[in-house]
């Protein structure tokens, strides 16, 4: 086994993984019944039909005319219950691409089914990009925006901050348009909906020049990043670390901004480092303390690693291995006391093997935000595809909640509607303006219904 393979790349293990697909053939609209798996296949449905509408007619036709339910999908990469349902699912695959740009306003106004991996090309063409990104560029941007989704920057907002204006069909048929200006409520709340408003066809994002980073990435005893989490994360644009369960040690990445104009971008080994993490396990897993001693003579803590390319290239990366994930978004003064006895919990369990991702991220004031008016660290936790994931809640739930954590809205977590409006100071005036926008509950399913405590 090579020391190398112990070492982190950046973004390596990170929450979530590439190529995020159902795993439904995709058919014009109306199409036949079809069984539908999102990307771990944790979450699954045979559904009436799957809607593919080319355009926001047809769509508005499609939700006038619908029976039952409906569901939007857009990666399949969600692990909680967003989209099954037993009735009509839509994806926006064919409503993609850039519509228009203001370079004044720094603005860009995109179709709902691009995927952010298309997002960033594009905008890049143009001279533009996204203030940031989460871990995997697949999802669609709607999906990423109604679900919460985040990078790491204990000074830039999650994804859905940036967006000024909104065009939605409502479960009616009717076509909406939203902005900053003369509807902050409505964009309050729709920013984070969770698709229970209706279906998004446009957003307006605020873009910033095209710019590069600079990837540092190095290997620390945990307890030394813990210390010094929060002024890295002061000092970098972007900070995060992964902690290697059974190892004691953490990988510590950071990014920053980059003027030059040359490019590194050394080779990925991250699926041959996990492939490591699991064979220690394998081997060794019923002797902790014999695993943390091979571990620790495996592993070089001297080797450091760099990056250097434009941002949507660094920050965000493809996942091949599947797993099932909970990440909780807590105040950030508790992040470090809350880490450590997420730490302390997983190192109970031998079996566990995937790193541990810790990030930061600013407060919002989207009503559904997990991050509204709160500046956070966010705490993601894996189980391999295919092994066992319910410690996942009942082992680290509680230790989330005891220090207020509120779930990522695409995450698994058990939390329903009594535990949730206790979490969000607006949380009943989203409940409103849902029943205003879907007074039948069209765009509900067992798990939203759940959620919002709708019977």
């Amino acid at each position: 086994m090579k020391q190398r393979r112990l070492f982190l790349k950046a973004g390596a293990m990170a929450a979530t993984a590439g190529l995020l697909t159902a795993r439904a053939q995709t058919v014009p609209a109306p199409a036949r019944p079809f069984r539908w798996k999102n990307w771990s296949e944790v979450q699954q449905c045979h559904a009436r039909s799957l809607a593919t509408p080319a355009d926001e007619q047809a769509l508005a036709n499609l939700l006038r005319n619908a029976a039952g339910t409906v569901r939007c999908v857009g990666a399949g990469h969600s692990f909680t219950a967003l989209v099954p349902t037993s009735d009509t699912i839509v994806s926006l695959e064919r409503m993609n691409g850039v519509l228009a740009y203001d370079k004044a306003a720094m603005s860009v106004t995109l179709q709902a089914g691009t995927r952010l991996s298309m997002v960033s090309r594009q905008l890049d063409s143009l001279g533009f990009a996204l203030r940031n990104l989460p871990d995997i560029d697949m999802q669609s941007l709607a999906g990423a925006i109604s679900t919460g989704t985040h990078g790491t920057g204990a000074n830039i907002q999650a994804m859905h901050a940036d967006v000024t204006a909104l065009r939605l069909v409502t479960p009616l048929g009717d076509v909406v348009d939203w902005n900053q200006e003369r509807h902050p409520d409505q964009m309050a709340a729709a920013r984070v909906s969770l698709g229970s408003l209706g279906v998004i066809t446009q957003a307006t994002v605020r873009v910033v020049p095209s710019f590069s980073l600079h990837r540092k990435v190095w290997l620390r005893p945990v307890g030394e990043v813990l210390e010094q989490a929060a002024e890295l994360a002061a000092k970098h644009r972007h900070f995060e670390f992964y902690y290697l369960p059974f190892t004691g040690y953490a990988a510590a990445i950071a990014h920053d901004e980059y003027k030059g104009s040359d490019v590194l971008m050394p080779h990925s080994q991250d699926e041959e480092m996990l492939s490591d993490l699991r064979k220690l396990r394998d081997w060794l897993g019923r002797f902790p303390d014999l695993r943390r001693w091979t571990a620790g003579k495996l592993i070089d803590p001297d080797l450091t690693e760099e990056a250097k390319n434009r941002s949507w290239k660094l920050l965000s990366t493809v996942r091949p291995t599947r797993f099932n994930e909970t990440e909780y978004h807590v105040p950030r003064e508790a992040g470090i006391t809350c880490v450590r006895e997420v730490i302390a919990a997983l190192e109970k369990r031998n079996e566990v093997f995937f790193p541990m991702e810790f990030r930061f991220v600013k407060a919002d004031d989207a009503w559904l935000s997990p991050f509204y008016k709160q500046d956070s660290c966010s705490i993601a936790v894996h189980a391999a595809h295919g092994e066992a994931y319910d410690y996942l809640l009942s082992d680290l739930g509680p230790i989330f909640r005891k220090h207020g954590g509120r779930p990522h809205w695409g995450k698994l977590h058990n939390l329903g509607a009594k535990e949730l409006a206790a979490l969000y100071p607006r949380w009943n005036d989203f409940l409103a303006l849902r029943q205003q926008m879907d007074p039948k509950g069209r765009m509900l399913n067992p798990h939203l219904r759940s959620l919002f405590g709708v019977a």
